[in-house]
């Protein structure tokens, strides 16, 4: 088992060739802009309906212009199967990231949601099969839980999907299950709990609550909580969904593939808290901000609290995350400052 640490320092030396789908949106630039800063070669997809090319700018002014030379962009939709074969030609690691996400969003409009998050999967488990990749690692998340109690939530106990997105989410690891048993292509899911940081979009009516929040503490707007402020969540910062990206894709024991793994730090933090944490994280920035949160009614699909052990990722894939809440909401701070204030 390759520890992340080691990791950083193997793959230098030895550059493979990285698909990304969904690279210009949150979690998928983050992922380019590490790659290419280890020095691989990249080539990602992206449609632009929920990614920007604003994110692929930034990385591109984050990295050499050697390094940016090793990028070849694709815009296209995972829902044509051309466009997923041609992106896995010559690909020795997939990193699925593309997906139509937000729960509120599945409700408003299932059929979006399943299309892209159902058809556009299975497109990409075909194309990455009949290019025998190396590989396949994709985004799950930790909707597909849904109604089950327990915590801290454990990979091989779920309940009943609350959401069409957690529907989605569900089958995208029943279609790799099978195509395990069926075709012997193993892959590896990630389900993500509440990940964020730079670049996750702050503007829109489905953004997430860590970068909504601080944009509009950033401009003195009113804060909404939905419920009492003490559901609770289990925030993971980027850079540790990064770590388990890379730790997953290189991974070649047997036991470790065919998998879902949590991915987030085990720990939980209310509403409320989390309200408290940006504004002293404001404060720091030199800004401060004087409202108090509004409370309104619980929002439909939501689970209560959520929280993930992280166990099985830790001893299957040597997964340790590096920041917890407060240290990952410090290192975005001043990204979201400049995002806001342009």
């Amino acid at each position: 088992m390759t520890s992340y640490e080691s990791l950083l320092q193997e793959l230098p030396a030895t550059p493979k060739v990285w698909l990304i789908t969904g690279v210009a949106g949150f979690i998928g630039s983050n992922l380019l802009e590490t790659l290419l800063k280890l020095d691989q070669r990249v080539i990602g997809v992206d449609n632009f309906v929920t990614g920007h090319r604003r994110n692929l700018n930034e990385v591109q002014s984050l990295v050499t212009a050697e390094q940016w030379e090793c990028f070849r962009f694709i815009e296209g939709d995972i829902r044509n199967l051309q466009t997923c074969q041609k992106a896995c030609d010559g690909v020795d690691y997939v990193l699925h990231q593309a997906a139509l996400g937000s729960v509120p969003r599945s409700i408003a409009d299932p059929i979006a949601t399943n299309d892209t998050n159902i058809s556009g999967f299975l497109n990409m488990l075909v194309a990455a099969r009949d290019a025998e990749v190396k590989s396949f690692t994709y985004a799950a998340s930790s909707s597909t839980y849904g109604d089950h109690p327990g915590l801290p939530k454990v990979e091989d106990v779920i309940g009943k999907p609350l959401s069409p997105y957690a529907v989605t989410k569900y089958v995208n690891e029943l279609y790799a299950d099978v195509f395990a048993k069926t075709y012997g292509f193993n892959t590896i899911g990630l389900r993500y709990f509440n990940v964020f940081g730079k670049r996750q979009d702050p503007e829109g009516a489905y953004a997430a609550v860590i970068p909504k929040w601080t944009a509009a503490m950033i401009k003195g707007e009113c804060i909404h909580i939905n419920g009492d402020g003490e559901t609770s969540r289990d925030f993971c910062f980027v850079e540790n969904a990064v770590q388990a990206n890379l730790l997953a894709a290189v991974t070649f024991a047997s036991e470790a593939k065919n998998q879902v793994y949590n991915v987030a730090v085990s720990g939980r933090t209310t509403l409320n808290e989390l309200f408290i944490h940006i504004k002293n994280a404001l404060i720091v920035n030199g800004i401060n901000y004087d409202g108090e949160p509004i409370f309104r009614g619980f929002r439909p699909g939501d689970v209560r609290h959520s929280q993930a052990s992280i166990v099985k990722a830790e001893h299957m894939l040597g997964y340790s995350p590096r920041y917890d809440i407060r240290s990952g909401i410090d290192s975005s701070m001043p990204w979201y400052i400049g995002f806001v204030r342009g």
